[in-house]
């Protein structure tokens, strides 16, 4: 297997291009590590775009949602042409000049057409990854959905054969000129932490915290 995705004229960046990768490690870590991503697609000649959770199993990005909802029913009927998105957070970058203010990032963009998972085999193992995506084990931990709960859900698949990464990393850029501004200039590092787990209301006291969490 080639260890890069192969550019094309859509995964290709206009500006800083060499903030691109298609490095599998690099693009798989970034789907790996994001818990939401955002999937575009045509609705009645218009653009949309919706947040959903997602998954990778292998070379394949897995995304949830209702059975009735826009994308889903788009695509029953035929594939569904989308682009799908996610973006990682990682720091303010505030420059001494307002035109080099930025953010450190890592992103990936997927594009492709979509398929409607029918298989009940293949829809249940996404269903699967997907809990355990949002925290490994808790698929194991928890009533598996019966099935009027997995008619009401559906998943789409979508090969992940055009992907490219876009990552910005260092610190301030700023012009030589503006460097003895007097205006402080440096990187506030983000993290997303997991606070106190809150148990549910009439949650038995004698159910411990499972170490997942």
């Amino acid at each position: 297997m080639d260890i890069d995705y192969r550019p094309t004229a859509r995964t290709t960046p206009t500006r800083y291009r060499e903030r691109a990768r298609y490095d599998r490690d690099t693009v798989h870590r970034i789907l790996d590590e994001a818990l939401i991503c955002h999937l575009g697609y045509v609705k009645d000649g218009r653009p949309a775009v919706l947040p959903t959770t997602h998954t990778r199993l292998g070379e394949v990005l897995y995304l949830h949602g209702s059975s009735g909802s826009g994308p889903m029913l788009a695509a029953r009927p035929a594939a569904l042409p989308v682009c799908v998105t996610v973006t990682l957070v990682d720091g303010l970058v505030l420059a001494r000049s307002a035109m080099h203010h930025s953010l450190k990032y890592r992103s990936v963009v997927v594009m492709g057409t979509a398929r409607l998972v029918d298989d009940p085999e293949e829809k249940r193992q996404a269903l699967h990854a997907l809990l355990d995506h949002i925290r490994p084990g808790r698929a194991d931990d928890c009533r598996p959905p019966n099935p009027r709960e997995l008619a009401a859900t559906a998943v789409l698949a979508l090969d992940l054969v055009e992907v490219s990464a876009k990552v910005r990393l260092g610190g301030v850029a700023d012009d030589d000129e503006d460097l003895k501004l007097p205006y402080w200039a440096g990187v506030v590092p983000l993290t997303v932490s997991a606070g106190t787990p809150e148990p549910a209301a009439g949650l038995d006291p004698a159910i411990p915290l499972p170490s997942y969490l």
